[in-house]
């Protein structure tokens, strides 16, 4: 009975186009197909089945979606045990995981990836405040702390800022950045920890006006002492894999959230192409605006909530969802999987971040009552 009041609660509502349960079929069927029983995500896409801590991250943050704590117990303990040497207290996660040369199973690259330490920062922190969950909160504060303390850097002329590791991103023509790793809700989210967090924030919408001066954002981009913003030396100006990310952040932004607005409007450019196109491109250049391909499924699914916050735009979210329904993505598309978690997961409201960047799971409100998964 109190399942079923809690499911008719979450189709009550408004814009709910999801499940006939409280259950989540998309986290579920990525979880039998994609993590390992002892709680390795796999890239099935790669012929070597690698692991990154960027997948490990995500899959903690929807397990916490789900409020499955089961799962999200082993992503960690998988995590720590291998990826940061047994203890995250000490050390950010390698950010890449797999079979070696010989053959044998293990780190093979040692150094971070910050937007992963961000994800993983997050979720324990989320998960302790949600779940009640003390260790949670103050491991969530060591990997907060630790990342702060090996990837923030002072950049002269600008301020505060995250590199995307902690090693090789600084070099004599400046220091490359990622867009799409300075999720603004996580920055706000940790800016009641750490007052250099909120300045993190502050010059990340910076860098998101300032490096897409066409409102298309660009994979690198590279801060030069004096010089300001520079196509990246590696990369150039291109835009896709990465930089689609930077929409759907942005896209899932609440209301009152600093800045939303202003940045919604800048980046308008990337839902009228979708429009345009009848799909989100799969490359751009973002200094030219030429864009060319048709992105992966996971490109429509990453658009849906930029494309919501547009009422012009309802007719190009229809069609976005609909190339979702008839086509969703190969079971081995690590990639595609990740983004549709996201961005479908956000048009079924099965979640939503506040102003102050904390997370608002569906069932936090109206599925309170629900047991951990398998109880």
């Amino acid at each position: 009975m109190l399942r079923a009041l809690c499911c008719a609660m979450v189709l009550a509502l408004p814009g709910y186009a999801g499940a006939a349960d409280c259950t989540w079929p998309a986290w579920d069927a990525f979880r039998t197909e994609l993590i390992s029983a002892d709680g390795r995500v796999i890239d099935r896409s790669s012929p070597r089945a690698l692991t990154t801590s960027e997948g490990q991250a995500y899959g903690l943050f929807f397990a916490l979606l789900a409020n499955d704590r089961e799962s999200f117990a082993g992503l960690l303990a998988w995590t720590q045990n291998n990826l940061a040497g047994g203890d995250l207290t000490r050390r950010l996660p390698a950010w890449q995981w797999g079979a070696d040369s010989a053959g044998d199973w293990t780190v093979l690259d040692a150094n971070n990836a910050s937007d992963a330490d961000l994800w993983l920062a997050y979720s324990l922190l989320e998960a302790g405040r949600l779940w009640q969950r003390p260790d949670y909160l103050a491991l969530g504060e060591r990997v907060l702390a630790r990342s702060a303390k090996q990837t923030l850097r002072r950049l002269p002329g600008l301020g505060w800022m995250l590199l995307p590791a902690d090693h090789g991103f600084e070099s004599e023509q400046g220091w490359r950045l990622n867009p799409s790793y300075l999720a603004p809700q996580l920055l706000t989210r940790f800016a009641a920890s750490d007052a250099r967090w909120a300045e993190v924030a502050r010059n990340a919408r910076r860098l998101l006006r300032e490096g897409a001066p066409l409102g298309l954002a660009p994979d690198w981009l590279l801060w030069r002492r004096e010089r300001g913003w520079a196509a990246d030396p590696e990369h150039g100006s291109a835009g896709d894999y990465d930089a689609i990310r930077v929409y759907l952040w942005l896209g899932m932004l609440d209301a009152a959230a600093p800045g939303r607005d202003e940045l919604q409007r800048h980046f308008a450019p990337m839902v009228e192409l979708t429009a345009q196109l009848g799909a989100p491109p799969e490359n751009i250049d973002a200094a030219s605006g030429k864009a060319s391909g048709t992105g992966p499924l996971g490109f429509s699914a990453a658009l849906l909530p930029l494309l919501a916050a547009r009422e012009q735009s309802q007719p190009a979210l229809q069609q976005q969802r609909e190339r979702l329904r008839r086509q969703p993505p190969a079971v081995e598309a690590y990639y595609d999987r990740v983004l549709a978690l996201f961005g479908q997961g956000w048009d079924e409201r099965r979640y939503r971040f506040d102003a102050e960047g904390r997370l608002r799971p569906a069932w936090e409100d109206v599925c309170a009552t629900r047991t951990k998964k398998g109880s």
